[in-house]
């Protein structure tokens, strides 16, 4: 079992940043990361995933360039620091964790087995 927490959202201008973090529970090194945001009346979407190991990175065409996925696994920690953000950044965002023991595809949400509360992002413009 696997707790996520997430923090560092809140309201910030166009073309500013935030860092998110996600503190998990558990031997977080056995989990693949990954990274998804929601609007009202809107799926969940992907945003950015890791690999548990090799340092692979995978994102969404709309935040590539802009958003980077990290981890520190002696801190069970997996963060997403995000810069020029855009009013459509804003979203609830939430981390998910999959384990690496499973196959599954990282920007489907149902191969996720854990989830965060989320974190308010809202970027005025």
């Amino acid at each position: 079992q696997v707790q996520l927490v997430e923090s560092g959202g809140g309201l910030v201008q166009a073309g500013g940043s935030l860092r998110l973090s996600c503190v998990a529970s558990g031997t977080f090194s056995n989990y693949r990361m990954g990274w998804f945001r929601q609007t009202p009346g809107k799926e969940r979407e992907f945003v950015a995933a890791d690999s548990w190991n090799d340092g692979t990175t995978y994102y969404a065409d709309s935040v590539k360039g802009r958003f980077t996925i990290s981890r520190d696994n002696a801190k069970n920690t997996v963060f997403l620091q995000m810069n020029s953000l855009k009013p459509e950044d804003t979203a609830v965002y939430y981390c998910a964790a999959r384990s690496r023991y499973t196959s599954g595809r990282y920007y489907y949400t149902g191969d996720y087995s854990y989830w965060g509360q989320g974190t308010q992002v809202t970027v005025s413009s």
